[in-house]
């Protein structure tokens, strides 16, 4: 009886033993420790410039408003950004960081990167004070063209991006600014002028910066210029943030169509230059794994990336937004859906970060943290709740944006969505980086998290280019800490410090660490504090401008 009961025993010991083993076999095949993504993401990362295509451009970014200053020196007139600024905290870019005074001191520092690429936006208000109701200002075709010969002279491929958020304030008083078809046709009159002074030298063209943030910003939340906005997104004196994001982007859509026509029929055959559009692109991942969560990121892709792409693709809106908006979304003629249609030669992708989604039309939906946003039951979101959170646990470390998460696997990801969506057509990421949280150490000589942020999401972008994605340059936000827009000069992306008091440029950390990415370092950068101690005692004045 007792060897029985002992043989009884072992044997279900024995299949419990088994049910273990197998359990944990099936955890270990589920496991992103399994995936090519978790090995960039758990171990230290080994990532040179000799690991990109031999062509590939490296780069940074900046914008006009955010870096020149000189408010209203040399003919520039008031901007949409100079009157917001004064009705918001009182924060603003009249000074910035004195770009405008110190330009050729920022073109040595780029040079001493080692920067191949330097993409820089040009100010409507500067270049064009009143629009189509003036003459062009001829100190800002001498500023721009000196800024363009200079980055040429040292090797620098010049990015130029013709509208950058900001413009003259007389075109928003006298009628409506983008809300108006009369938009299209000032916005043409200011790619044709840069066209006439640059285009004999500028190759790579942007013609609008994120048309969907801007949108949004500016006609949904309120937060950039001109402030309309209705609940529940808002409590303001104007706007329909139903409908005018919509009216918006398609004057920006076809003003670039129009713009890009002016362009390869006049202008093109000069350098054989390329003309694009930046689009502000986050990545979506469902927030459970239920169907209805799966559509609806899909669904958030769709109204956030490809509501500006595709018609620029294939000519019109996608059909998701078809899908979900009646009359409120503006339809394109036969002769527009034409002349829209590749009108772009490159996708240039501004990527910050990945959001989980929700979907909001089988259930109910909430803001109850600092990363949603009100209004995500509501067409013009496409009924989809995005968010950093799950359960109160962030997607990926937060940063000093709260919709901003450190998810590396996120730059693939876009990059492949945007691959497969529009057959591989040439990309560039315009915009990549980090902001640091209010509570961390941000002394320059110590932004190590910058490091670190930079080297996953360029492991995860080779690891993309690899798989066939065509990527062929990557620019880091931001050159130097700048006015941040509604943000001020709170949050900072740069690779150099600005003193705010004195305006000179202190490289930080990650200045030296791009330095030496570029020039195929291969020193990994770690949280460790001594691994910042050995940056800390080399030269930092070799990537100080002389």
């Amino acid at each position: 009886m007792k060897k029985i009961k002992f043989k009884s025993i072992f044997i279900s010991n024995c299949l419990l033993l088994l049910l273990l083993l197998l359990l944990l076999l099936l955890l270990l095949l589920q496991s992103p420790i399994s995936t090519a993504k978790s090995a960039i993401e758990d171990q230290q990362v080994h990532i040179k410039a000799s690991d990109f295509p031999n062509e590939f451009l490296f780069g940074a970014s900046t914008s006009a408003y955010q870096i020149e200053g000189a408010v209203v020196e040399d003919g520039k007139s008031v901007s949409n950004w100079d009157i917001f600024c004064r009705t918001d905290d009182g924060t603003n870019g009249d000074v910035a960081d004195d770009h405008y005074h110190r330009y050729m001191e920022d073109i040595e520092i780029m040079h001493s990167l080692g920067l191949t690429a330097y993409r820089f936006s040009i100010s409507w208000s500067r270049i064009l004070p009143r629009g189509r109701f003036g003459g062009v200002n001829e100190a800002a075709i001498i500023f721009y063209n000196s800024i363009i010969d200079n980055l040429l002279l040292r090797g620098i491929e010049p990015f130029v991006t013709i509208f950058h958020h900001e413009y003259p304030q007389e075109l928003e008083d006298r009628f409506g600014g983008w809300l108006s078809p009369l938009m299209q046709e000032e916005f043409v009159h200011l790619a044709e002028t840069c066209f006439k002074y640059f285009a004999d030298r500028v190759k790579y063209w942007i013609t609008i910066n994120e048309p969907n943030l801007f949108s949004e910003m500016g006609y949904e939340r309120a937060t950039y210029p001109p402030a309309r906005c209705s609940p529940p997104f808002g409590n303001c004196a104007t706007g329909n943030s139903d409908s005018e994001p919509l009216t918006v982007v398609h004057n920006m859509l076809l003003g670039h169509a129009k713009a890009a026509k002016l362009y390869r029929d006049q202008f093109k055959s000069k350098v054989d230059g390329l003309m694009s559009i930046a689009v502000c692109a986050f990545m979506y991942t469902p927030l459970t794994d239920n169907m209805y969560d799966k559509e609806a990121a899909k669904r958030a892709l769709a109204f956030n990336v490809a509501w500006t792409l595709d018609p620029l693709v294939y000519g019109d809106y996608p059909q998701e937004m078809k899908n979900y908006h009646g009359s409120e979304l503006p339809s394109f003629s036969s002769e527009e859906k034409e002349l829209l249609k590749d009108s772009i030669d490159f996708i240039g992708i501004n990527h910050y970060g990945v959001l989980y989604a929700k979907d909001c039309v089988h259930s109910s939906c909430l803001c109850n943290d600092s990363s949603c946003t009100q209004g995500s039951d509501r067409p013009i979101r496409g009924f989809v709740y995005t968010t950093g959170e799950r359960n109160g646990i962030p997607i990926g470390e937060r940063t000093g944006m709260s919709r901003f998460f450190v998810v590396p696997s996120g730059m693939e990801d876009i990059v492949d969505y945007v691959k497969e969506r529009y057959d591989n057509k040439t990309m560039f990421v315009t915009e990549n980086g980090y902001s640091s949280p209010s509570d961390e150490d941000d002394i320059y000589e110590h932004d190590v998290k910058r490091i670190q942020y930079h080297r996953s999401y360029l492991a995860y972008l080779a690891q993309a280019i690899r798989k066939g994605a065509d990527v062929r340059g990557y620019f880091i936000w931001s050159l130097m800490d700048n006015f941040e827009w509604s943000s001020g000069y709170a949050i900072k992306f740069g690779l150099y410090h600005i003193d705010r008091l004195t305006l000179n440029r202190i490289p930080k950390l990650s200045a030296n660490w791009y330095r030496d990415f570029l020039g195929n370092s291969s020193i990994v950068v770690d949280a460790d504090s001594s691994i910042a101690l050995t940056y800390e005692n080399k030269d930092l004045s070799r990537v100080q401008s002389q």
